[in-house]
């Protein structure tokens, strides 16, 4: 099994200096050129002592010699662990070295012994002991015992860590990939399996197809509750599609270009996984009951846990994580794994050794990882399967139940940094845990009417009473909630969470993943009743107070508020009141002006809510209550002005194009859409886009503003009505939704816009054509 090391020799991460680094490069030489060597062991052993004093080995290769001999087929493998143990002892503190520095840059660090072990065929030697009982044609052969696996797996993680190119050379080997998975039915190497699993997983060119690891369903069914955690860890890199973390930044352009060149997309391997994990029974129900699992608490815990903000960068690497955890695999084995609490262990030995506090940071970092891959799940094309499991397995309720004492404590006082919502978060296993709770919030709730399970029984009371009182029907999920699968008790995770908001200071890094998951709730059809739910609870004064008071600079945070005070007000005149009673004197409304014009890209979800409430309210001037909310809002007058919308207008087509479309910005070009989209119903879009050609000659630069508009305008409808977006229909679903415009009136708008004929509503019409720079296809792109 043994290849050669010739082909490719890792560069360590650092310099190797001194005379030692030219006997290296001679032995890199010899493999080259083919001089009999396949191992650097195979070198003779009075060479390898020679040229020991000069290279600094510390007796590396002669190990390896020892090693190779010992490990033969049928040998006694006792003498190979000795000889291991050895080699190991001289690599761990090398690596444990590597993740404890503090990070410092790779120029600043060497690590000799593991670019020595490898160097000289220690990897590939570890393989083929690893995998020889498998592949081993001799009726008997030498059994390895646990220990001997467990040290071959730290050995080689060790290498991967230190060594460049270790990693990509183990997960170019599909055979041991796949061999590696069959080692994690074994609980006493599970742990080490899975670490390195990750690491080779991570960096492997072509995601692994999850259907080609043998036994796979027997071997899921066959894990208990840690080795399932650790399970996890590999799924994360197995389900997630490449690059899902850049698709806000990635233009649409590209996108949909790469779209139309896949006329007959397959499901990708990210899509394949999922669906073979979702098809192995009982898998999603463990996840949840590991997710939900409860952990008892000790005196002192909260003390010590305010500790791991400073400890968070020893703590947060498989090294460290993994040789403290192996105590509590050993503790583990004498109580029941499966055990929904763990105060049976509290009186144990080993608990000096490992205090229940880090039982619970343990447990924490599990938890991160399982509660992703139901993320993950529930953001995939199986989402509809993945929410009903959910909701029968009764996630919701049990993380209710584990919100105070687990998910959201009291004692941290920390400054965290912020991350944005698409960005790979680096920190401690605490602030991790809860932003991954939120985004699994939010990926629960967007669109889904199982979002009412976030509420308990009295509160979906209170929103039947809200809307008998509004003489308003109920919207149809909420008739429909299964009541036994919602939350216990009281108070729901909506309310418990929308009291945590209110309580997190100004600087935290939570606020944006909090707006966030509580906007999921509000998104879809708009339910006057879910909106006064939230009113009631002071939810629009906290935001108000964030954005005028408090002077939020952070533009995730100030986008995060914008949508979901827009989500919050849209169509509601009692929003609308309240917002007046609060911004209740000039200097406030300027400064919300302020924040809402620093960038329109954040802001014009808010801007498109506050131009369809308007519309909205126009229509009922029967009522008198709405006359008094049109007539003293400042928000309101201020929008009615002709002028102000089409100030926004201007802006909104002038901050985008073609070329820049990406998830993010797309929003203005539908907001633009909306404010035309109504001057077309009251007869005046004519008016508009006579206004928009005034616009550009002010400017001295006639055709520019409408020439990019008119090429936004054929994009928007290859984006939206190719026949990819007609099957899907999420988008389109989304802005009528949101719009509370018929999507066929969208189309026609845009259809309208974009004629051809020289009509008073064409686009077209008023670019003079000394200055037109029309493309038929706006961008050059094939129509699909």
């Amino acid at each position: 099994m043994a290849t050669s090391v010739g082909s490719e020799f890792p560069r360590t991460r650092g310099t190797r200096k001194g005379r030692g680094g030219n006997i290296l490069i001679r032995i890199k030489q010899s493999q080259i050129t083919g001089r009999g060597l396949s191992r650097g062991t195979e070198l003779p052993e009075a060479l390898l002592q020679e040229w020991e004093g000069l290279a600094r080995w510390h007796g590396i290769p002669v190990l390896l010699q020892k090693l190779q001999e010992s490990s033969h087929p049928n040998s006694d493998l006792t003498q190979t662990h000795g000889v291991l143990k050895e080699l190991s002892s001289l690599l761990s503190m090398e690596a444990m070295s590597f993740v404890t520095e503090d990070r410092k840059s790779a120029q600043e660090s060497t690590f000799p012994n593991t670019y020595t072990f490898h160097l000289f065929g220690g990897v590939d030697l570890l393989v083929e002991i690893l995998m020889r009982p498998t592949l081993s044609m001799q009726r008997k052969s030498s059994k390895m015992n646990d220990s001997l696996v467990k040290d071959c797996l730290s050995v080689l993680y060790n290498c991967c860590i230190c060594t460049e190119g270790v990693s990509k050379s183990l997960a170019s080997r599909k055979d041991f990939v796949l061999f590696l998975f069959t080692l994690m039915t074994n609980k006493k190497t599970c742990l080490q399996t899975a670490t390195l699993i990750e690491d080779i997983l991570g960096v492997r060119k072509e995601m692994i197809h999850l259907e080609g690891v043998p036994n796979l369903v027997a071997l899921v069914q066959s894990f208990d509750q840690q080795q399932l955690a650790n399970f996890c860890r590999i799924l994360s890199v197995t389900i997630s599609e490449p690059d899902v973390d850049n698709d806000d930044k990635r233009t649409l352009l590209a996108m949909n270009g790469q779209r139309s060149r896949e006329l007959c997309p397959s499901p990708s391997r990210a899509e394949a996984n999922q669906v073979t994990l979702l098809s192995i029974p009982g898998f999603v129900e463990r996840l949840c009951k590991l997710a939900t699992r409860k952990v008892s608490e000790v005196s002192g815990t909260s003390n010590f846990l305010q500790e791991l903000e400073d400890w968070y960068t020893w703590l947060d690497n498989a090294l460290v994580l993994n040789a403290l955890m192996q105590m509590a695999s050993e503790e583990a084995e004498h109580s029941s794994t499966e055990s929904s609490d763990e105060s049976t262990l509290a009186s144990s030995p080993l608990r000096q050794r490992l205090p229940q506090s880090m039982k619970m940071v343990h447990e924490i970092m599990y938890k991160v990882e399982v509660l992703y891959v139901l993320c993950v799940l529930l953001m995939g094309h199986q989402r509809n399967k993945v929410q009903k499991m959910l909701a029968e397995f009764r996630l919701i309720p049990g993380l209710n139940n584990l919100f105070d004492k687990l998910i959201w404590r009291k004692y941290t006082t920390s400054t965290h940094i912020l991350h944005s919502q698409n960005q790979n978060c680096d920190c401690s296993p605490e602030i991790s845990f809860k932003i991954q709770f939120l985004r699994l919030l939010q990926s629960f709730s967007d669109h889904h009417e199982n979002k009412y399970l976030l509420l308990t029984c009295q509160e979906l009371n209170e929103l039947s009473a809200i809307s008998l009182e509004a003489n308003i029907p109920e919207v149809e999920a909420l008739v429909n909630t299964d009541r036994s699968l919602v939350c216990d008790g009281k108070k729901g995770l909506l309310t418990r969470l929308l009291m945590v908001m209110k309580r997190e200071p100004l600087d935290s890094s939570f606020r944006f993943w909090q707006a966030r998951a509580v906007e999921s709730f509000l998104r879809g059809t708009t339910s006057y009743a879910d909106q006064i739910f939230l009113l009631n609870r002071g939810l629009l004064e906290h935001i108000l107070s964030c954005i005028i008071d408090s002077g939020c600079r952070s533009r995730d945070v100030l986008q995060s508020y914008f949508d979901l005070l827009g989500e919050l007000m849209k169509f509601n005149i009692s929003a609308f009141k309240r917002f007046n009673k609060y911004v209740n004197t000039e200097e406030k409304f300027q400064v919300f002006l302020t924040q809402i014009n620093s960038s329109l890209v954040d802001s014009n979800m808010l801007v498109r809510c506050i131009v369809l409430s308007l519309d909205r309210f126009q229509s009922q001037m029967d009522d008198i209550e709405v006359i008094e909310v049109l007539s003293e809002c400042s928000l309101l007058s201020y929008m009615s002005r002709v002028e102000n919308r089409l100030s926004f207008l201007f802006r909104l087509i002038n901050i985008i194009n073609v070329q820049t479309l990406t998830q993010e910005n797309v929003s203005c070009l539908n907001t633009s859409l909306v404010v035309l989209m109504l001057a077309r119903r009251k007869g005046k879009l004519p008016s508009f886009l006579s206004a928009l050609r005034e616009k550009e000659y002010a400017e001295k630069y006639p055709g520019s503003l409408l020439n990019n508009f008119h090429n936004l305008l054929h994009f928007w409808q290859r984006h939206y009505l190719t026949k990819h977006y007609l099957t899907k229909d999420k988008d389109c679903t989304s802005l009528e939704n949101s719009s509370c415009i018929p999507f066929s009136y969208w189309k026609e708008t845009v259809s309208v816009l974009l004629s051809t004929e020289n009509t008073a509503c064409s686009v077209a019409s008023y670019i003079e054509h000394a200055y037109r720079e029309l493309e038929p296809g706006g961008t050059g792109e094939q129509e699909l």
